[in-house]
């Protein structure tokens, strides 16, 4: 699994830049023209949360109708959250904690998974489930980049992608770290021009990253 999860994430990290804004669809007939805008700024990794109901049928009408876009789903924290994505076509799934129910569901699945760690102690649990792709959440509540500094030394084999606090003013130091393959955040779909539906902001947001 751990070959396969792998090779999944440097195959798209060779195709889109190492950005997975954090989505939120509230209405869901901006999922598609939020997706595209996305796309069309070069930000193809693409985490539609479950944070509200509209996330399960977004991606699957993201899948349909964005063939560009690679579309995750985030917010998981059930294995039946997961289960549900995957029939709406998933490609890879983040969680901001990991479970034991989750992580054999997420293995049993094997595909890219990013479970949620804070602490060394957790690093340790989902690299033994084989997971050494990880969501760092909260990121800058945790320690930031010097906590990511400090776990480089007995994780080595072990990448995050960090998510929460990370914005525009802070994300390029995030990938300057050698154990960051990717960040995440909301900066990309700020939701005063996600509401006034101004999809030119968000590729314009996109293209600068």
């Amino acid at each position: 699994m751990m070959n396969h999860e792998r090779s999944m994430w440097d195959l798209w990290m060779e195709r889109a830049k190492p950005i997975v804004p954090v989505i939120v669809i509230d209405q869901l007939d901006d999922a598609v023209p939020l997706a595209q805008a996305l796309v069309a700024g070069g930000v193809r990794l693409l985490e539609v949360t479950l944070r509200t109901g509209a996330g399960l049928q977004a991606i699957a009408e993201i899948k349909q109708a964005v063939p560009d876009a690679i579309v995750g789903v985030g917010t998981v924290t059930s294995a039946y959250q997961l289960e549900d994505a995957l029939k709406q076509g998933a490609e890879f799934a983040v969680s901001p904690g990991c479970s034991s129910d989750l992580l054999a569901c997420a293995q049993n699945w094997g595909g890219p998974y990013l479970p949620g760690v804070a602490t060394p102690s957790e690093v340790m649990r989902a690299r033994e489930a084989g997971f050494r792709y990880q969501k760092f959440f909260p990121a800058s509540a945790a320690g930031g980049s010097a906590m990511l500094k400090a776990l480089a030394g007995p994780f080595g084999d072990v990448v995050f992608c960090p998510t929460g606090g990370i914005g525009a003013d802070n994300y390029r130091d995030y990938l300057a770290l050698s154990n960051v393959f990717a960040v995440g955040g909301s900066w990309l779909t700020p939701k005063t021009a996600v509401s006034a539906q101004n999809w030119q902001a968000l590729t314009s947001l996109a293209i600068a990253c």
